[in-house]
């Protein structure tokens, strides 16, 4: 699986970004090809070499069926996540390191669950809201639509889900 320059793809648990350039770098003294990837949601930069883009788990982008599968999910809400907040920070920190939409998905209906019934852990907020916006770009990308309208109708499903307002924010 190869990529090229303008690609879009998405790294786990991160999310969109797009494949700047294919350069050689030194790196630990050998000289290898890398990938220079942008994440679209913070502009950060990130260099992969293309003889890691398996074990990263760097993917190409979803397919629209795909992404309405991920959403209808999300609507209807069904999870039935229970434990402790250790072991399920630990179950959902790796699904997101998984880089499935899927993943994504479930991490957010369970912590919209949790939500539901207690205030979110720092530490589970800062995951929500990193889940919530690793879908919204794909979402954004794949339907080749704004970031801030898909923002809105995640925030809006998560809120019913939750009976808050603090998803839309």
């Amino acid at each position: 699986m190869g990529f090229k320059v303008g690609d879009k793809v998405v790294y786990p648990s991160q999310g969109v970004t797009v494949v700047e350039s294919i350069a050689k770098e030194v790196l630990a003294g050998m000289t290898v090809e890398c990938y220079h990837l942008r994440l679209l949601a913070t502009e950060s930069k990130v260099l992969v070499p293309i003889q890691n883009i398996e074990r990263v788990g760097l993917r190409p982008l979803c397919d629209p069926q795909d992404v309405a599968q991920s959403l209808s999910r999300l609507k209807a809400n069904d999870t039935d996540e229970k434990g402790d907040w250790k072991d399920r920070y630990r179950a959902n920190l790796e699904r997101l390191k998984t880089g499935e939409l899927s993943e994504v998905v479930d991490v957010l209906l369970c912590l919209a669950d949790v939500a539901s019934r207690k205030t979110l852990s720092f530490r589970e907020r800062k995951m929500f809201d990193q889940a919530q916006q690793i879908l919204a770009y794909e979402v954004a990308e794949v339907e080749q639509r704004k970031i801030e309208d898909v923002n809105h109708e995640i925030g809006e499903i998560l809120t019913a889900h939750m009976g808050t307002e603090s998803a839309a924010e």
